[in-house]
């Protein structure tokens, strides 16, 4: 069973600065595709980045040129976090793709908050 576990996250002021990290295990497999999801209060769930392991990224508009995604190790997946605002503030889930199926961390926190 594929799972995924995050790390990061936390309180931060506007224009501050925050990584997150996800890495999975339960598998040999690359996972191809993955990325980070955000669901805010009251909100619907969103993507904000995704890499492809050939190399493809893919961010939400809103996090554009702010935040970065990187993966550096087998089955792990990274977001640098820049330039925070508190419409950034939701709870972040790491997310797998393989052989068709998804899979979810169990999410991460972060407030942007004065």
């Amino acid at each position: 069973q594929v799972q995924l576990v995050e790390s990061g996250g936390g309180l931060v002021q506007p224009g501050g600065s925050l990584s997150l990290s996800c890495a999975a295990s339960g598998t040999r497999l690359l996972i191809d595709s993955m990325g980070w999801y955000r669901q805010a209060p009251g909100k619907q769930q969103e993507l904000v980045a995704i890499r492809i392991s050939g190399g493809t990224t893919r961010y939400a508009d809103s996090v554009k040129g702010r935040f970065t995604i990187s993966r550096e190790k087998k089955n792990t997946v990274s977001l640098q976090m820049n330039s925070l605002q508190p419409e950034d503030t939701a709870v972040y889930y790491c997310n797998g793709r393989l052989l068709g199926k998804n899979y979810w961390g169990q999410g991460t926190q972060v407030t942007v908050s004065s």
